[in-house]
């Protein structure tokens, strides 16, 4: 009998994922728990063709990123509290 994979949090998904490779199964839900295109945030490219680093799409990613830290621990601390 398999789990309650819809009870399941992704990380748990991930977690018996990864020790049942051939139950896919999981992964239909983690996929349908994924954020739509429609819906995610694209960035550009953080270098050129050439390697040549883009300095301002670095910074866009970057603040991106200090973002969803600072809403990830907002988000720890209010559950924790």
């Amino acid at each position: 009998m398999q789990p309650n994979f819809e009870a399941m949090t992704n990380k748990e998904l991930i977690a018996y994922a990864l020790t049942h490779r051939e139950d896919v199964e999981p992964l239909r839900i983690l996929y349908s728990r994924r954020t739509p295109d429609s819906e995610a945030t694209w960035y550009g490219p953080m270098f050129t063709e050439d390697g040549k680093p883009i300095e301002e799409n670095i910074r866009i990613a970057e603040e991106a990123i200090r973002q969803r830290i600072q809403q990830a621990d907002k988000k720890k601390q209010d559950s924790q509290g």
